[in-house]
Parts: structure tokens; sequence; C-alpha cells
């Protein structure tokens, strides 16, 4: 019999598999190989690996990165460092801009990163750059260690990944499966319900563990050797540093090809992954662990803060840190260690001296402790949920991000029992919707409400913020959680203000006219009894919507700029948890005024950002797509439109992102000839009608009919409005009734024309200092009759206003009309026309009208309707993109040389791609040398 006593072992710096086969990860392997499949065949998506520290999360990673690579696909790997969160977006480049095929242009994406003005920018940016990769062959993305990734690394990955989600990019993505951050628990919700495949690693089984043990010791591991590698709790890391130290340690003998344990104790042993780990803690975090390891047994904070000399309170970073690290967990209200085997090293790290004298404080503390453990822990986690809401409420205004996590951390330690809670969970519920938590804060509010609420007063406070939140995303909901909280009985009369004046809001957003009118008389004597400016700015915005529903135009704009007055008196106007900016800027632009609407959404959107609130940016963002619309900015718009689309929240887009961004987009669709974006919005309307507002039913109806008018089918048009276009509210934008007259008039319906015609000239009768709605009523009217008196008055009426596109309507209808009878009159007319079509993008419009000048026997050169006559199917704008993007120019500094965004440039060259049927920038760049060349 031959014994080899084996003295020294060394093993690899990282051996969790890099030189031996995966063990007891079969099935997750076989997975990911499938998800590789599916990527060869175009199609991507998020694969999510979690478990806890040591599991092997980073050996999938590098198995999936090496099989991709051995299918020729392209590889950007990642990680993040602890010791680096400071560098935005740094684990994200670290990948996408190292390695053999880095993306083009790091330097500019690197600082674009570093600048939080410009972290928008980034986002498109690197969207485009990662498309037009996926465009040669399919990529796999692959990012370790998410939890501890900086915030925007975690915004730009989900953001990202959802915009390409079509394309053919795979990001496989590994977090640790404890305790984390909430913004890392907000991304990994957020991608598990845009469809993530999740795999989940849990523990080794015994085959698994005794062919590691084998694959570490050289040899079959015996009965004892095995009991030993089960203390590992089938951790992969953990059974391979265990054995590896045993051996190094001469403790294992191999006795004909069988490995087993030497006679004699096993001390305890540090470990190196529980070493690097406690380095990684703060001083205070890891005196906490260790003074945890030196007990022995699970204890309270309270027991903590007792052997420490600190209170409670003062444990709260330390004690998160530990459970961020996953060397501590939770089990009740008592912290213990993960698995006894990290215990066991962290103290063998200690030296002996500090063991002992730690064991003998605790046998002292603990026992005089455990008879009065709860007063002092309650009394200093009810100090510490005041401190922290507190300090929640001063950040609110400008770090609403930071005052979330306070405000969440107040709720984890009020218990359920706190009477204080309610109230916490009021004060979270808007801080949660501002950062992009819609879901989480309307489940924080139904919880507590199913759950009960002790007093009235409360629970009129969670409604608030319920109703609040239902306001941007429900109308319905804003109005039953308002007219509920406003029922209870007691609750002081500031607070009844607040959800009367919210309730108001709620019923004339929706369209209940009536009730909205009947409900502000009602409010109004309450808000103005108790005094609160808040409440009487938002019943100011509900009035002014009501009145600019009954053709009050001029009472609606004074209610609006009170409203806005009080808001910014109050410190409120960045905020649109209190609607008067956004409302003032839809005003604008129903007036014809949307330079200064841009400038107010161009404001909104500057300051929402900086802010970090999500969800304001996206409501911005829907304003400002609006205002470039009705501008006449028709790229511009778009590309707002489909940004604040793809920032959808939790909730969906909600009740007034539905009617704005849908109604962008349609119009769009149709003035640029779009139909595959026209198709797109006619599914997603048929969606928005299903809701029981009848603003929302109404303007569905509208939508529906213009599509079904651009199909050539005025017919259905008509049966799409039904009774709707009887009623004076059905226009989204009252510029809108010369379209739905000539729709009747096609549809062979005069008296629904003669319906749409009477309600125009009543509106502008009504407000004689709205020269857009008095244009509007000539227009229609003139179509209505086949006057061209009342054309000619339209156009001259249209010079006055900023609306283009409803301007060149008007001159192309005149110009129609005068060709009939006296051409030369026509021909300056439609020039203007076109011209007008042109500037805004409205390939669809400009067609229309080279037909009526060609009928009358003029031909313009294509350059003068922004075509290049070598380039037939491109505008002038898409042109200048083109050439400076096949110059190897990005879409960045595209941007800055033609003063244009970075959307814009973007759907120039998406649009430039589909006409030239080209995939890739190589392939412009070659056909733009060809053709300029002359070849």
């Amino acid at each position: 019999m031959s014994v080899n006593r084996l003295t020294t072992w060394p093993l690899p710096e990282d051996f969790d598999g890099r030189g031996a086969p995966v063990r007891g990860r079969e099935a997750e392997l076989a997975f990911v190989e499938a998800r590789l499949d599916a990527l060869a065949g175009g199609e991507g998506g998020v694969v999510l690996v979690e478990g806890p520290a040591g599991i092997g999360k980073s050996r999938i990673l590098r198995e999936a990165s090496a099989s991709a690579k051995r299918r020729g696909m392209r590889v950007f790997q990642g990680g993040a460092d602890p010791a680096e969160q400071f560098v935005p977006l740094g684990p994200l480049l670290e990948g996408l801009l190292s390695g053999a095929e880095p993306l083009s242009d790091a330097a500019r994406l690197r600082d674009l990163a570093t600048r939080p003005g410009q972290r928008f920018w980034l986002l498109q940016e690197l969207g485009e750059r990662l498309r037009e990769a996926a465009r040669g062959g399919p990529l796999l993305i692959v990012l370790d260690d998410l939890q501890w990734c900086d915030d925007l690394t975690l915004l730009t990955f989900h953001t990202v990944a959802a915009g390409l989600s079509s394309h053919a990019i795979l990001w496989l993505v590994a977090v640790r499966g404890a305790s984390v951050p909430p913004a890392v628990r907000t991304t990994l919700d957020r991608i598990r319900q845009g469809g993530a495949h999740e795999v989940a690693l849990g523990p080794l089984g015994d085959r698994a563990i005794a062919h590691l043990a084998e694959d570490v010791l050289g040899a079959v591991p015996g009965p004892d050797v095995l009991g030993v590698a089960r203390r590992a709790e089938g951790v992969p890391l953990l059974v391979v540093e265990l054995l590896g130290a045993l051996r190094e340690e001469g403790v294992v003998t191999i006795e004909n090809g069988t490995a087993r344990l030497s006679p004699g104790s096993l001390p305890a042993r540090p470990l190196p992954s529980v070493a690097r780990r406690l380095d990684l803690l703060s001083e205070a975090s890891r005196e906490l662990v260790e003074t945890v390891a030196a007990v022995g047994r699970p204890v309270t904070v309270g027991q903590l803060g007792e052997l420490l000399g600190r209170s409670p309170a003062a444990l709260i970073t330390a004690v998160r840190e530990s459970l961020d690290a996953d060397l501590l967990t939770e089990r009740g209200e008592h912290l213990e260690f993960r698995n006894e085997l990290i215990r066991e090293a962290v103290e063998a790290g200690l030296p002996l001296s500090l063991r002992r004298t730690l064991r003998g404080h605790t046998a002292e503390v603990l026992p005089k402790s455990a008879e009065t453990p709860a007063d002092g822990t309650e009394l200093a986690d009810r100090a510490a949920v005041d401190r922290l809401r507190t300090a929640a409420a001063e950040l609110a205004a400008t770090a609403p991000a930071s005052a979330a996590e306070l405000s969440l951390r107040a709720l984890e330690l009020s218990t359920a029992d706190d009477p204080r809670r309610p109230g916490v969970v009021a004060e979270t519920i808007p801080l949660l919707w501002q950062t992009g938590q819609s879901a989480r804060a309307r489940h924080l509010g139904v919880s507590a409400l199913s759950a009960g609420v002790p007093g009235p007063e409360d629970e009129a406070r969670i409604r608030l913020g319920l109703a609040r939140l239902g306001a941007q995303f429900d109308f319905s909901e804003a109005v039953r959680q308002a007219r509920a909280g406003a029922a209870l009985p007691g609750i002081p009369a500031a607070l009844r203000a607040r959800l009367l004046a919210l309730l108001c809001l709620g019923l004339s957003l929706s369209g209940h006219d009536e009730a909205a009118g009947q409900a502000v008389a009602g409010a109004l004597e309450a808000v103005e009894a108790a005094g609160d400016r808040a409440a009487e700015a938002t019943l100011l915005v509900a009035e002014s919507a009501v009145r600019f529903r009954r053709m009050d135009w001029s009472e609606a704009f004074r209610r609006a700029d009170r409203a806005g007055a009080l808001a910014e008196g109050l410190g409120i106007a960045p905020s649109p948890w209190v609607p008067e900016a956004l409302w003032q800027g839809f005003l604008l632009n129903a007036a014809g005024r949307p330079a200064e609407a841009l400038a107010v959404a161009d404001a909104g959107v500057r300051d929402s950002r900086n802010q970090g609130r999500a969800a304001a940016t996206r409501m911005w963002l829907m304003n400002r797509a609006r205002a470039l619309l009705d501008a006449g900015r028709l790229t511009d718009a778009l590309a707002d439109a489909e940004t604040a689309s793809a920032m959808t929240d939790e909730l969906g887009t909600g009740n007034l992102a539905d009617l704005t961004l849908l109604y962008a987009r349609v119009r769009i669709a149709l003035h640029t000839n779009d139909q595959e974006a026209a198709r797109g919005c006619a599914s997603q309307v048929r969606r928005m009608r299903s809701d029981s507002a009848p603003l929302v039913r109404d303007a569905g109806a509208w939508l529906l009919a213009l599509l079904a008018d651009f199909e050539g089918r005025p017919d259905r048009a008509m049966a799409e409005l039904g009774d709707a276009v009887d009623r004076p509210g059905v226009l989204v934008d009252a510029v809108d009734a010369p379209v739905l007259v000539r729709m009747a008039l096609r549809a062979g319906a005069p008296k629904r024309a003669a319906t749409a015609v009477e309600a125009a000239e009543r509106r502008a009768a009504l407000n004689p200092d709205f020269t857009i709605l008095a244009a509007t009523a000539a227009h229609a009217r003139g179509l209505l009759d086949n006057d061209l008196g009342h054309l000619l008055r339209a156009v001259r009426l249209h010079g006055e206003c900023a609306r283009p596109l409803a301007r060149a309507s008007a001159l192309e209808d005149a110009g129609r009309k005068l060709a009939a009878t006296r051409t030369s009159e026509a021909v300056p007319h439609l020039d203007t026309a076109l011209a007008l079509y042109t500037r805004a993008g409205a390939e669809r419009d400009v067609a229309r009208v080279r037909r009526r000048l060609r009928a009358v026997g003029v031909r313009r050169q294509p350059a003068s309707a922004g075509y290049v006559k070598e380039w037939p199917e491109l505008t002038a704008s898409e042109l200048r993109v083109a050439r400076l993007v096949a110059r190897g120019l990005t879409n960045r500094q595209v941007a800055e040389r033609l003063s244009l965004s970075p959307h814009t440039v973007g759907s120039h060259l998406r649009r430039t791609f589909t006409k030239l049927d080209v995939a890739s920038r190589t392939e412009l760049a070659r056909l733009v040398l060809t053709r300029d060349s002359g070849e």
C-alpha cells in the first residue's frame, strides 16, 4: 500500500473552474447554449444569472463567452468592482470599449458618461452604436456583478436593453441573489417585467461536490472528506478553498487513489474569498461582522449596539453593508452568518487575544441585554425612523432617488403596529413614482389600505398619494381614490382640500365635464377655507380644463396662469407631481404658440433630468413632442415621442401619455406617409379606447378615424367616430376641424361636416382673442361651402399664427380652389404650401402638392422640394446626414456639425437606411462614394 502525503499544493489564484470541467451545472449551461442558438438566429434578450457569492456565476459567464466566440460572435465583457463605483458607466464601458473589437469613438462615450447633463444623449448614442454593431452580426454583452454597478450603468443597462430588444443582442448579466441596493432591485424588477430569462444557481448536489473535490485533490474523495466538503453547503468556491487549504496544510492523504483526512481535529481557518469580502467592507461594517463571528450565535441589532457601545440606529449602514456583502443574513429579528463555515473563517482571522476579549464581553453583555432588549431597540428604531423621514423630506425636492431610499429605510425600521408607519407609506409613494417605481408605489399604498389603516387621516394621506399617481396613469383610479379619501370623517381641512382638488382634476382631465363643474363648485369653498395654496393651484388647473372644454379659452388661460404663479411661489413648479406647467404647455400649443410651449418643455426636460426624475422626464418629453409637432418639426417630434414611449413606466404609459404621444405619432405617420407606423399606432389606439374615461374614448375614436381616412376609407372613418363626431370636444386639437370637415365630405356626410364647422365657428366667436381659432373656423367653412373667400381669409389669418402645417393646409386648399379658374394665382399658394411641407419633412403632403402643381402645368425640380437630383430617394437634410456619416462621423458629431439633436440624426439615418436599402454605415459610405464620384 502506497501513501502519498502532500504538504504543499499551490491552487490557481481563481480555482472556480478555469482549468477544470464545470460541475453540476449541465442544465444551466444547456439553457445558455440554447439562448446562444437563438441569438445566432437573430433573437436577442436578457439572461439573468443569479445566486449567492461563490456559487459559480462568473464561471457560467466565462463559459458562455467562450462558446459565443467559438461561434464567431462578437463578445463584450465587463464587470463591476465595488472599489470603482464612482466611475460612471465604468463596468459597461469596460466591456464595450476594450478588447479586440471595441465600439467606435470610445473617448466620446466616456466623455458623455461623465457629464450629467449629457446622459440622456449618451443612452441614445450608445443604443445607436450597438444597433449598428448588431447589423454586422449577433452580439453577446456580458456584465458581471451587477450588484456593484453604479446608477448610470444600471439605468443604461435596462433602458438600452429594452430599446434594443428586437435586435440580435443578448445581454448575459450576473448578480448576487442576496440583499441588493434599491437601485439594483429596481433594475432587476424591470428586466424581469421585460421578459428576461432567469438562471438561478443553487447549491451543488453531492455528486457534483464529489467531482469537484476530485478536481481539487486529484483523487476520489473518501466519506470523511465529503463530510467536510458538505460544510460548504454546496457553494463551489467554498468547497475549492476549504479542500485546497486542507491539502496545503497536509491534512489530506491519498491512499490508492482515494483522498482521506489525517487523524486529528480540523481547526477553523481563514478562506481567501471571505478575506476579500471583508476587505471590501468599511471599517464599521467589518467591526460589526467580526463581532457577530466572535459571539458565535445569532444576535439582535440592539445586542450588537451594546457590544459595540453604539445605538442601534448608528449601525444601520453597517448592517446593510454586511447584508449586501452576502456575509450576514436576517432571521426574524436576529442577524447571523449565512454559512457557519464563513463565520469560522472570519473568526479564524482574528487575533486570539481579541477573540477571547470579545467572548468575555459577550458573556457579560448578552444575558443583561436579553432581559430588556425590546424597549431600547424600539426607542432607537423610532428615533432612526424620525431622522430618516426628516432627511427624506429635505432631499425630496432635489434628490428624489436618495429621498426614496431613506424613506424605504424608515419603512423597514417601522414595525407593522408602529402608528407612524402609514405616514411613512404616504410619504414614500410619490418618491417611488418620481424615481420610476410606480408599480412598487401603488403596491405599497394598496397593501397598506388592505391591511387596515388605524386612523382616517393616515388613510386619507395614502389615498392622496394613490390619487396623484392615478392622475398620471388612470383617470378613473384618481377619481376613485380622491373621492374615497375626501369622504373620510375628521380629516384636516387642508388634506380634504387637496383630495377634493384632485377629484376635480381627475374628472376634468377624463372628460366628465358636468361632474367636474359640479365638483369644482363644491371644492372651491373647502379650498378657500383651508388656505392651502397647493390645493388651490391644483383646483385652478381643474377649473382651467373645464373652461377649456367649454370653449372659454380666455378664462382657461387666466386660471392656468394663476396656477402657475402659485406653483412657482411655492417652489413646486419643476415638479410634475403638480401639473401646472404641463397644462400651461398644452394650452400654449392649442393657442398656436408652439415656440413658447417649447421653451416651457425644454426647461421641464432639463430640470427633471438634472434632478434624476425619470417619470418627470418622460412626461416632459411627451409634452415637447407635441410642441415640436405643432411647430412643424416632424423629425424632432418623432424622436422625442419614440424616446418617451421607450421610457414606459412600470404601470404603462398612462392616460396623459396615451393621448399625447399617440396623437403626435399618428399625425407624424400621416404627414410622412409612414404606413407601418400608422398600423402600429392603430393597435395601440384600440387598446387605449378600452379606458372608461370619455375623453380617452373620444380621442381614440378620432385617432382611428384619422388612420382609416389615411387608408382611403372615409366611410370607415365616420363609423369609427360614431356619435362622437357630434360632440364638440372630440378633436384632440381644435386646429383639426378642417380635417374632420374634409373627412366627412369625402364620406358623403355633409351634416356631420356642418356640425364640425358650427363647433369651430362657435369656439372662434367665444374666443375672439385667439387668431388660430378664427383661422381654423374660416378654413373649415371654406371647405364646407367650397368658398374661396373663406379659404383666403384662413390663409391670411394663419399668417399671424405659428402653426406651419395648419397654414400650409389652408394655402393648399386655397390653391386648389384657385386652380379651377385663376391658375396664375394658384401657383404662389401651392408653392408656399410646398415649401412649408418640405421644411417640416411632411413627405406625403409634399407629394400631393407636387401633383396639384403638375395639374396646372408646373413642374418643380426635386431640389426645390428638399431633394437632390442624384439622390431622388433622400431629402436634403437626410443627404447631409448621410454624407457626414459616410465620412466616419458619429451621430453625436453629425448633430454638433449640423446643429441638430442626436435624436434627429438617428431618425434621418434610420429613414436613409430604409430608403437606400442598406444595412450598415459601411454600405452607406460605399454608396455615397459611388454616387458622389459619378462612377
